[in-house]
């Protein structure tokens, strides 16, 4: 009696379906999630590492008001870029979130831009071996004296797999790429995805995606507007924070340039749009590694991404 009731409930829960939603940044996954938790009449998970602090409105491209009221979203401004939140933690959190929703329905939507986040929710966090701590202190050494730029072009070397793939120009992820890669001699990549964790729901991946141009011309405008609304304003009232990790990030870094006279504005907004374009290559190089992903041209009626989706469920 015991195994029946052990079984039903694992047919029960594989019958439960996690929608994620991926592609680059500017190409219109908040949109897509919001029709589709309205469609499916359920709520959506936020898996965009840089729009959990609510310190950081504009310049992440977060939902706006409207769009939060339209449909119930979770993980959205619920920290202090004071705070510490990694992966890890968002898994559990995420996990316990999906699992309290599934209760009351069969589809949870989630949507994000962070290839890892995405995935550690999705299939486990990779297991990673124990190295030195002295290896993090000597690379957090070199930061300071030598430069980001320093340790990227080692990383480069080390393990370009990871290079073209990670977030790189956040200080964390490459030093973290970097102590595996120096600790254990085999590159950082090599680790990845060794050991799929089960989850008791089915995964069903939709990717947004465009020419390379168009992708790019909408980010140009995306920043262009962020400049319109207020950006340069909210990363002045975040400069005495600017050594978080939160914050070094594409489209605070450069206007913190701008306003230690390193960089005149023009110049550090180009340098935005051009790290923003960066980092897109990035996440579609990531998110291209899923071959089961759907994918669709952004401008796809959402009426035929909802079919395809329910050919799969």
């Amino acid at each position: 009696m015991q195994n029946f009731a052990i079984n039903v409930v694992i047919i029960y829960m594989m019958n439960k379906i996690l929608v994620s939603i991926v592609g680059p940044t500017a190409i219109g996954k908040t949109a897509l999630s919001i029709k589709l938790a309205n469609h499916f009449n359920t709520e959506i998970i936020s898996a965009d590492s840089r729009q959990f602090f609510k310190d950081m409105q504009i310049g992440t491209a977060a939902p706006t008001n409207e769009e939060l009221a339209a449909a119930k979203h979770h993980f959205i401004h619920h920290k202090s870029i004071e705070d510490h939140y990694n992966v890890g933690a968002f898994e559990r959190e995420a996990i316990s979130t999906i699992d309290t929703l599934f209760k009351t329905t069969d589809i949870v939507v989630m949507v994000g831009g962070s290839g890892l986040y995405v995935d550690a929710v999705n299939n486990g966090l990779d297991d990673f071996p124990d190295v030195d701590s002295n290896i993090r202190e000597t690379l957090n050494n070199d930061i300071k004296t030598k430069g980001l730029s320093f340790l990227q072009d080692r990383l480069k070397v080390l393990d370009l797999t990871a290079y073209n793939t990670i977030a790189i120009d956040n200080p964390h992820r490459v030093i973290r790429a970097l102590e595996i890669c120096i600790g254990t001699g085999k590159p950082y990549s090599s680790f990845l995805k060794k050991g799929t964790i089960k989850r008791n729901f089915k995964s069903i991946y939709v990717g947004l995606t465009a020419e390379r141009h168009i992708i790019y011309d909408r980010i140009n405008r995306r920043v262009d507007i962020m400049m319109q609304e207020g950006l340069l304003e909210e990363v002045k009232n975040l400069v005495s924070f600017k050594h978080l990790n939160a914050l070094k990030t594409v489209g605070y870094k450069e206007l913190f340039n701008y306003l230690d006279d390193e960089w005149p504005l023009d110049f550090a907004v180009s340098e935005i749009k051009k790290n923003t374009r960066r980092f897109a290559k990035r996440q579609l190089t990531w998110f291209k590694k899923n071959e089961d992903t759907l994918w669709f041209d952004y401008t796809t009626p959402v009426e035929d991404i909802i079919s395809k989706i329910k050919q799969h469920i």
